[in-house]
């Protein structure tokens, strides 16, 4: 279930963060706490949100650092603008909006990641391109979550018309499995859990998506990359072309230089051990974590990747 934080828990949190401003010096700064919004069951924002938790506690050890499971994108864009919590995960199209300019509040720690968009359906499906889904009972993804929002913009381009249902990433799996659903979205990393173990059991396939790729590239310039998800993710499932979206860690503008310098280090420098058991997460590295499109860096993300010669 997804946090909804109370009045007074937005406040303190909201309060502890700015007190970081004050901040200084090589020792760690003295944080109560410091809270990382992930994502929902079965994706992968929860498990890598998990997995930096787990490496900034080393690294803060007077901190208590918590995560978050949310919906995913759009839900921690707004518990972070509304103070609830300190670090967020969200996609690059959903951060910029559909005004195609990020909050002014809105600042990037760096590009982790890129989400690629699966379509997936039973593996006896007569669904062989995204014009046949027309009138079929259609997961798109969590309430407030990335996929939700990119899906939602690709239906209004296309003109899809579907009986679509909110399901997180897990709910979405077995509902396919059981047939609530006919097909399912999902914008994550690859490979993403939850679609992970539906491939393993050889009981689904993939939508190709190129199309709507370059449909979406042309008409929202920037967050979109026409993509293939290679056939060696998921066991059994051939490359199947699609659009991936970049991936950013966000922070208010707010956030002091010298803890948004420490979180950023933490992610590139431990990017290995976050990805011990999460192959998508060895793509995180300095080369591209400063390529976070027209969200800014913060001050001391940026500090930091011009130490590294970024």
């Amino acid at each position: 279930m997804a946090l909804r934080p109370s009045v007074s828990r937005r406040t303190v949190l909201l309060g502890g963060l700015l007190a970081f401003a004050g901040c200084s010096g090589e020792e760690p700064p003295s944080l109560p706490e410091l809270v990382v919004a992930t994502g929902p069951p079965g994706a992968v924002f929860r498990e890598i949100g998990a997995a930096l938790a787990g490496v900034l506690a080393d690294r803060l050890p007077d901190t208590r650092v918590e995560t978050v499971e949310t919906a995913a994108s759009a839900e921690n864009l707004r518990l972070l603008a509304e103070g609830a919590v300190h670090v967020a995960f969200t996609s690059l199209d959903a951060a910029v909006g559909h005004g195609g300019r990020p909050s002014e509040r809105l600042r990037a720690l760096g590009r982790v990641y890129d989400s690629h968009l699966h379509l997936v359906v039973p593996a006896g499906s007569d669904v062989e391109e995204l014009a046949d889904l027309a009138g079929r009972r259609v997961s798109y993804g969590a309430r407030d979550s990335g996929t939700e929002f990119t899906v939602e913009r690709l239906a209004e381009l296309t003109g899809l018309d579907v009986d679509d249902v909110r399901l997180d990433q897990a709910s979405s799996a077995r509902a396919l499995t059981s047939g609530e659903i006919d097909a399912l979205f999902s914008l994550t990393g690859i490979p993403t859990p939850a679609v992970f173990e539906l491939a393993s059991q050889g009981d689904v396939r993939f939508v190709p998506l190129r199309e709507e790729a370059d449909l979406l590239a042309d008409a929202y310039p920037g967050p979109y990359i026409p993509a293939t998800i290679p056939a060696t993710i998921y066991p059994g499932i051939p490359a199947c072309d699609t659009v991936a979206v970049p991936n950013l860690l966000v922070v208010g503008e707010e956030l002091s230089d010298e803890v948004a310098r420490i979180v950023t280090e933490t992610v590139f420098t431990q990017a290995r051990t976050i990805a011990a058991d999460r192959p998508e997460a060895t793509h995180i590295n300095v080369r591209t974590g400063i390529a976070t499109g027209p969200v800014p860096l913060h001050p001391g993300a940026r500090a930091w990747f011009r130490e590294q010669k970024a």
